[in-house]
């Protein structure tokens, strides 16, 4: 297994050796050296060893990602440009060591497919984000030759591509590869990856996705290989951390949740990656403060450089709020006192919100988040936008989300019924395809029988 060396990647990644591993798959996962080390911290915190939470026949491997002990691996573009070099003779000598017969590659390293090759590894190519993300970055050597974007995949011509109807429609400057990497020269990495991806689909053996035929049956049939949808994806229902956190949970969300009456908090976490300066921080926290609603919002401990802040929120809004470093999403999501989720729209959050049956209130930040909202808000219907006061009114650079904003939009998505009441329909149709018998489930066993095949 091997996934891209952030959160939001080694999660899903790590769900699915879960699952390999319940039917006798013997499982070699690799992460950097750095985050694995992450990992570790992040278990020894909460009490745990990693033998006590990776099953048998999981076993945790590491290699060098490349780059300095401080150096900066939220830029997402300069981080991928140096994997292939720190990683592929290890990656290499793996595979022949432990004689091992496939592969389970990110989409952001088919750089590691050549391994098919040399070694005479079969491969699938997993992608942890939705179908219609990847439908997308198929498309895009179309959207340069019809001048929409250009080559290094900026913004030419202002449009909304939709490629089907049940598919989501987004804005040129909000596709799947907008906004990733700090800098022009990371962000063309990113897109020159993007326009390669049909070339890693013509040497996959097949395709493996976190979704669900019910809601993307439309974009699954636009790629151009058997790709098996196999989600939503969880952690196994125990008591203990899941292998790929990099931050330990906060013990107290679950207790403080459980004192909390039902449908009545928000939630707020906004993943890994996403950073806000001080200004928007205080707007949201003085937003949730005017909804009287109680709320648990995390905030990590790279969200924002500055606490000061946040001790006087605390001290202000008292025992009606919680604000922990991490927690337990999928734990929280479920538990029944939870109303709704104030989220970045990563593919991981809209998975876990679905399978729960949890309304949204969208904020998307970069990637393919915006994708994912426009599922949220234009397609499913269960959840709303936040918009900003000014500089593009979704959240992105350039404006702010006010406080009345927060609280409005709160309050609209609580009162509306038809949302709720869209939102359980898609919780059933989640959990249905993964139970027996389901969709998802069936997949799953495709493609466990297909990796015993030599």
């Amino acid at each position: 297994m091997l996934p891209f060396p952030a959160q939001g990647h080694v999660m899903p990644f790590m769900e699915l050796s879960h699952r390999l591993a319940e039917h006798g798959v013997q499982v070699y996962f690799v992460n950097t050296d750095f985050n694995h080390a992450r990992i570790i911290r992040a278990m020894d915190a909460a009490g745990e060893t990693a033998g006590a939470v990776v099953p048998a026949g999981i076993h945790m491997v590491s290699f060098p990602d490349g780059m300095d002990a401080d150096a900066d691996r939220s830029d997402i573009g300069k981080l991928g440009g140096g994997l292939r070099a720190a990683m592929l003779g290890h990656l290499e000598d793996l595979v022949r060591s432990k004689e091992i017969a496939w592969m389970v590659v990110d989409v952001p390293m088919i750089w590691a497919l050549e391994l098919a090759a040399t070694v005479g590894l079969r491969v699938a190519l997993f992608l942890p984000f939705a179908a219609a993300a990847f439908a997308l970055r198929l498309h895009a050597p179309k959207m340069v030759e019809d001048g929409i974007v250009d080559h290094d995949g900026n913004e030419k011509r202002s449009e909304a591509i939709q490629l089907s109807t049940r598919m989501p429609a987004v804005d040129v400057h909000e596709l799947p590869w907008s906004s990733v990497g700090k800098t022009p020269e990371a962000r063309r990495f990113v897109f020159h990856t993007v326009v390669n991806t049909s070339a890693a689909i013509a040497v996959a053996d097949c395709l493996v996705c976190n979704t669900f035929e019910e809601i993307e049956s439309e974009a699954l049939a636009l790629i151009p290989k058997t790709t098996l949808a196999v989600g939503p994806l969880e952690t196994p229902k125990d008591d203990t951390p899941a292998a790929s956190h990099f931050w330990p949970d906060d013990p107290a969300c679950l207790p403080w949740l459980d004192a909390q009456a039902p449908c009545s908090v928000v939630y707020v976490a906004f993943g890994s990656l996403a950073v806000f300066d001080a200004t928007q921080l205080q707007e949201l926290a003085d937003g949730l403060a005017l909804t009287g609603r109680p709320f648990l919002w995390v905030i990590r401990p790279n969200l924002t450089g500055d606490g000061c802040w946040l001790d006087e929120f605390r001290r202000r809004v008292g025992g009606r709020g919680l604000v922990v470093g991490w927690a337990p999403q999928q734990r929280v999501l479920e538990h029944p006192a939870v109303a709704c989720f104030v989220t970045h729209c990563g593919w991981n959050s809209v998975m876990e919100g679905a399978r729960q049956g949890v309304p949204f209130l969208c904020w998307p930040h970069f990637g393919d988040q915006f994708c994912n909202r426009s599922y949220v808000c234009d397609v499913w219907r269960t959840g709303v936008r936040l918009c900003c006061c000014c500089g593009g009114g979704d959240g992105r650079g350039g404006g702010v989300v006010t406080k009345e904003e927060v609280r409005d939009k709160l309050e609209l998505l609580l009162g509306d019924e038809g949302i709720r009441e869209r939102a359980v329909l898609l919780q059933t149709a989640a959990r249905a395809s993964v139970v027996d018998g389901g969709s998802s489930h069936r997949n799953l066993l495709r493609f466990v029988n297909m990796l015993r095949e030599r």
